[in-house]
């Protein structure tokens, strides 16, 4: 019997934590590897392997990842390079059964434990740390080039981790992290028009294949803030707007006019050249569709009451309906909301009995798949079209483990 040579395990200080509804193996960019301390194929091969990707199975059983979107997600974390910053954070969104890293957008729910992150691992400086209080943590998330201020409650000189803030889609109780995103649409520059609408319109028009929806126009709202997403109207496409994840997941026909539906709208909003290329950029755009205010039972059991709420939202990322809601598509639902018009702001509306007359709404509250989650954003209408300058939420955040992880690794 022969003996084959094969490399050893290497081991790699991370983090495994929660942040939000998302979980992720979070990493300090100085103890990765050397050959993966850059962007590259070599960090892209390492984070595939810690997570367990590619998975023909759809388990992730041999590796971190959760095979969900939600948890299949890695963090990179430095001390900044910029003197207005704490920390640089770099967010890689890895597909569960292809080996394809998607560093095209930014996790807002993990955006909470980054703050956090930045605490244990040492990347606050110390004239900055306080030893009992709220910690303004300003991130600089080097995805899409924005400002985020995580505010991480502190106690003692650590961070403080638990206590009584619930959040739908979450288990358990915890301390609350409020997170700020700062311009989160690109603001425009001296004699350019905005961008937050990338078609030039709160409302257009998306006509799906001759073999898909039978080929139905479907309105919607196409906007980039937070992230790239394309709202529809519910019942435009058939649905009520309060389902739960079987009744979308289980439907291979759903999925699929999902997809075709987030094609279209990924090329109208210019992010790709043809649908083809919508394979290879499965983390943006996202997808939703909105519907007014209904009561249902979450996933969780739990009644959410329609007149506790001021719409539903349902939302699809890596080409599933998401088990709650993504906090950075929480971002797009609330900029849509604070601005008259869009289908989000007509949803909620409805609910105001303003759908003749639609205002600007700068908070809201919505049901998704797991409950509830309240949103605010501030919106205005200048001479170069609507701009965005902050848009807020809470959620938690906590470690769930730390040491090494180990993994195959050729560099």
């Amino acid at each position: 019997m022969s003996i084959t040579s094969f490399a050893p395990q290497i081991r790699v200080p991370a983090t495994y934590m929660r942040g939000g509804t998302s979980k992720g193996v979070f990493f300090s960019l100085s103890d990765l590897p050397p050959a993966a301390q850059v962007a590259g194929a070599a960090r892209d091969e390492l984070l595939l392997r810690v997570i367990g990707s590619p998975d023909p199975y759809g388990k992730h059983t041999d590796g971190m990842g959760g095979a969900t979107s939600s948890t299949s997600k890695t963090v990179i974390v430095s001390a900044s390079s910029r003197d207005d910053h704490d920390v640089d954070y770099l967010f890689g969104q890895v597909a569960i059964d292809k080996a394809f890293v998607d560093w095209s957008g930014n996790c807002g729910n993990l955006s909470a434990a980054v703050g956090a992150f930045a605490v244990h691992a040492g990347l606050i400086s110390a004239d900055k740390m306080i030893e009992n209080g709220v910690l303004s943590v300003r991130i600089w998330q080097a995805n899409i080039n924005k400002t985020i201020i995580a505010h991480v409650p502190i106690t003692a000189g650590q961070v403080q981790e638990t206590g009584d803030f619930e959040l739908d889609g979450v288990t358990f109780a915890a301390a609350e992290i409020g997170v700020d995103f700062n311009e989160p649409a690109a603001m425009p520059k001296a004699g350019e028009m905005s961008q937050l609408f990338p078609t030039g319109k709160v409302v257009d028009t998306l006509r799906l294949p001759d073999d898909v929806f039978n080929g139905a126009e479907i309105r919607a709202t196409m906007i980039d803030a937070g992230i790239p997403t394309i709202f529809v109207n519910a019942d435009d496409i058939g649905y009520r707007g309060d389902e739960l994840q079987d009744e979308i997941n289980n439907d291979v026909d759903a999925l699929a006019m999902f997809e075709a539906l987030r094609a279209i709208g990924a090329v109208r909003m210019g992010l790709i050249n043809d649908v083809s290329e919508a394979a290879g950029r499965q983390h943006t755009p996202k997808i939703a569709f909105v519907s007014p205010s209904s009561t249902y039972l979450a996933s969780s059991g739990k009644q959410v009451a329609a007149d506790d709420i001021d719409f539903n939202v349902r939302a699809l990322s890596m080409g599933k309906l998401h088990h709650a809601m993504m906090g950075t598509a929480a971002v797009a639902i609330g900029t849509a909301a604070a601005i008259p018009g869009t289908l989000v702001n007509l949803a909620a509306s409805a609910n105001f009995a303003l759908s003749q007359s639609p205002l600007p709404l700068d908070s809201v509250n919505f049901g998704h798949p797991s409950g509830t989650l309240k949103v605010g954003a501030k919106a205005q209408l200048s001479a170069q079209g609507w701009v965005v300058t902050q848009a807020s939420m809470s959620r938690s955040a906590r470690i769930l483990m730390e040491g090494w992880v180990r993994v195959p690794y050729r560099h």
